[in-house]
């Protein structure tokens, strides 16, 4: 067991026993009730976690004693002497150097805390934390990303909330990607699955694209520290909210992992986890699984019916897809909008007019009209389908429309060949006032692809940071294809440099 020895205090003179130590938290506990500082139950559970042979003894700890100021800056080089004493194991010898820097400035902080934590001595980092703070210094990203590792590896979940409710607060760093790493796994580490996932939704929402890569090294970890934990038991709740991510990063192992967890612990038959489990397999290329699974239910509801229908799609069964839809309708189950939605994109792919139009039929029956997303599949569904003039019906009928509504029009346009017509409405819906999305860009600039309108190509590319939308791959590589095509070579390998510098990023 990790503990600091009592030791005399006479051999230097900045340390403090262990009684002035507990008067000095608790003094500072009642002037920082808000700030996140480590109280009785977090430093009894330090003590508990913390590796025993992770470095020499050391004195006890204590505040930073005031010097008499010699200078009225911090040397870098007493910085990086601190450093260099932390990288050969000096830790007592870098941590006089820190007490003798009269000024501490925000780097000194930073290279003594995350000293500590490559040492293991998690309690001095937390201690040392409470102490930057109070002398009202504001950490730096790669503290608070330490912090919130050490809380997490000491289960230490109130002081891991007070943490992030201090970066919400302060708004230090809290869109930042590794920021929201660290919480999602200090969550995890803590069993507290649910305050993890809906961080991690708050990043899906936000940066689509980055949230894979975000996670793809944390998850093996997590379910891990989750599901072999004794002290925490993750529940039915628990086990849904990780399957969707297993789901997402194809990780097959894992979520095998989680479906064995969930039959040991008996929590099937439960629709929300055979539901998320069969779309896991289904993403993973399994669906003879998914199948399985869905065959196994006696008793099946609406989601079960669509994600297997989302199941189908997924892998290109497209006709399978179809022959479940038939199955549903001829069950007392009623499509939910969800479902109707899915219904019109596999119509689509598959071209059945007839059976789009009755799918269109209990859109109306069911009022689900001018939901902007069943709307935006049914004009799809008969732009595929070359009914360009029912699109733009449908169309007009929405008194409200969204950037999903225009973009599906301008697919719709796309697929009759009204190249210039696409064009032009995109020009209206900006002119209109609604912004433009990265389905948006990519429905227009495709079409500029097949059209073969290099200028008006660029033009849009330009646009999209007006909109804040960031070049996907799929933009990157249209506009590849067009200009190759066309023989502007410079303008492509600029294009192909971006697509690749982001390839790296991700």
């Amino acid at each position: 067991m990790f503990c600091v020895r009592s030791t005399s205090t006479a051999t230097h003179p900045c340390f403090k026993s262990s009684t002035e130590i507990q008067t000095s938290v608790s003094h500072s506990l009642s002037l920082h009730p808000h700030s996140f500082l480590p109280n009785t139950a977090t430093r009894h559970t330090l003590s508990l976690s913390a590796p025993q042979n992770h470095a020499p003894p050391s004195p006890p700890l204590s505040p930073p004693h005031p010097k008499t100021p010699r200078f009225d800056y911090i040397s870098s080089n007493e910085t990086r002497l601190n450093d260099l004493y932390f990288k050969h194991g000096k830790v007592n010898l870098a941590r006089q150097v820190f007490d003798e820097i009269p000024k501490r400035d925000v780097n000194a902080w930073s290279t003594l805390i995350t000293g500590f934590a490559r040492k293991g001595m998690l309690r001095e980092v937390l201690e040392y934390t409470r102490l930057m703070l109070e002398e009202g210094i504001n950490p730096k990203l790669v503290v608070m990303t330490v912090i919130l590792d050490v809380t997490g590896e000491v289960r230490a979940r109130n002081l891991g909330r007070e943490a992030h409710g201090f970066v919400v607060k302060r708004n230090l760093y809290y869109h930042e990607l590794s920021i929201q790493s660290a919480l999602i796994h200090m969550y995890w580490k803590c069993g507290d699955v649910g305050s993890g996932s809906r961080v991690l939704y708050s990043v899906m929402k936000r940066n689509g694209d980055c949230w894979i890569g975000l996670m793809s090294g944390r998850l093996e970890v997590a379910i891990r520290s989750i599901v072999r934990l004794k002290r925490f038991q993750p529940g039915v709740v628990a086990v849904a909210s990780l399957l969707p991510i297993c789901a997402q990063l194809r990780a097959l192992k894992q979520g095998k992992e989680i479906h064995a967890y969930a039959l040991r612990h008996r929590f099937l038959p439960n629709v929300s986890i055979m539901s998320s489990l069969m779309v896991l397999y289904s993403k993973c290329g399994m669906i003879e699984y998914s199948m399985r699974l869905f065959d196994g239910m006696e008793l099946k509801n609406v989601v079960l019916w669509t994600a297997m229908i989302d199941s189908c799609v997924e892998n290109g069964h497209l006709c399978e897809a179809l022959g479940v839809m038939r199955s549903m309708v001829l069950t007392e189950h009623r499509p939910d909008m969800v479902t109707v939605a899915r219904m019109l994109r596999v119509c689509g792919e598959l071209k059945v007019v007839k059976l789009g139009k009755e799918v269109h039929g209990q859109v109306l029956k069911r009022g689900f009209g001018l939901v902007h997303y069943v709307a935006a599949e049914l004009i799809d569904m008969y732009g595929i389908c070359e009914d360009v003039d029912k699109a733009k019906l449908l169309f007009s009928a929405i008194p409200v429309k969204g950037s999903m509504i225009w973009s599906a029009l301008i697919r719709a346009y796309g697929y009759k060949e009204w190249y210039q017509d696409a064009i032009d409405l995109f020009d209206e819906m900006i002119s209109n006032g609604c912004c433009p999305n990265r389905f948006t860009f990519e429905a227009v600039l495709s079409i500029c692809d097949r059209a073969g309108f290099v200028v008006d190509a660029f033009r849009i590319f330009d646009l999209m940071s007006r909109y804040k939308v960031d070049a996907s791959n799929e933009h990157c590589t249209i506009m590849i294809r067009l200009l190759t095509r066309y023989g502007k070579l410079d303008e492509a390998q600029r294009f192909l440099e971006m697509k690749m510098k982001r390839d790296m990023q991700n």
